[in-house]
């Protein structure tokens, strides 16, 4: 099969498993079990197994399509070994590997949820307060947008042929490692951006779609690296606009505290 033929098909599954996860998400918040209102509860009153299990959902539809050039330039470079008769590791490997740290991070986002659920319930904070904190969490996560390591995580992301340079391991396990290798670093760029869902609403459908748009902006265009600092300058404006004013969060219940499991 011609290379470019299979560079399109898997285009093409990366953007249909990606859209097929957008519909859940979608039927997710709008079907009728979305009795929930939106970004009350930072665990969204589920157990963790079902979080994780929407929180994976959340980064295929997120991630596979800023990802999609870094898994095209190794599934090329294994073409050519195949080609040349070496040993051919199939693509699906290197994505096992990047979805392995994203649902790391989902554990991780977990325990946080529910540990910050449960110190809420313990303290009774009042809404206002819960949205100032909220301020205070995209305010450090704007300032993350203009910190070193973000520059040195999204370097290493913009340039897959970089990557593959100085990263490039043979093998099964060799593709799993480079998998995880791509992951962290997307994950070192993009972190407070999924942090910063949490006091936008985690199942906030139009931030997930802006937070999507951003990390693709920032990883594809000319201009990413101007992108990601515009976009932090901004998240720095709007936390300090949610501390004076904390209605200004979407998420802002006037009448209600953050739900105690």
């Amino acid at each position: 099969m011609a290379l470019t033929l299979q560079r399109n098909i898997i285009l093409a599954l990366l953007i249909a498993i990606a859209a097929a996860a957008w519909s859940l998400l979608a039927w997710q918040q709008i079907g009728p079990d979305a009795a929930m209102p939106m970004g009350i509860s930072l665990t969204m009153g589920m157990k963790a197994p079902l979080f994780l299990a929407v929180w994976m959902i959340m980064m295929i539809a997120m991630m596979f399509p800023t990802a999609a050039p870094m898994i095209l330039t190794f599934h090329q470079v294994q073409a050519g070994k195949q080609g040349r008769g070496e040993t051919f590791v199939a693509t699906w490997v290197f994505v096992a590997g990047y979805m392995l740290v994203w649902g790391a991070m989902g554990i991780l986002a977990f325990a946080g949820a529910a540990g910050a659920e449960m110190l809420a319930g313990h303290v009774g904070l009042s809404a206002a307060t819960a949205a100032r904190i909220g301020g205070v969490l995209l305010m450090i996560g704007g300032a993350y947008q203009l910190s070193p390591l973000k520059d040195l995580c999204l370097g290493k992301c913009r340039t897959p042929i970089g990557f593959i340079l100085t990263s490039w391991r043979d093998g099964q396990w060799g593709a799993v490692r480079m998998g995880l290798e791509h992951g962290l670093f997307c994950l070192g760029c993009c972190w407070l951006l999924f942090l910063a869902l949490f006091p936008l609403g985690i199942m906030n459908i139009a931030a997930m779609a802006v937070v999507t748009l951003l990390i693709f902006a920032e990883k594809t265009l000319r201009s990413g690296e101007r992108i990601a600092k515009v976009s932090g300058v901004a998240l720095l404006l709007y936390g300090a606009t949610v501390l004076v004013a904390p209605q200004a969060l979407p998420t802002f219940r006037p009448m209600d505290a953050m739900m105690m499991n």
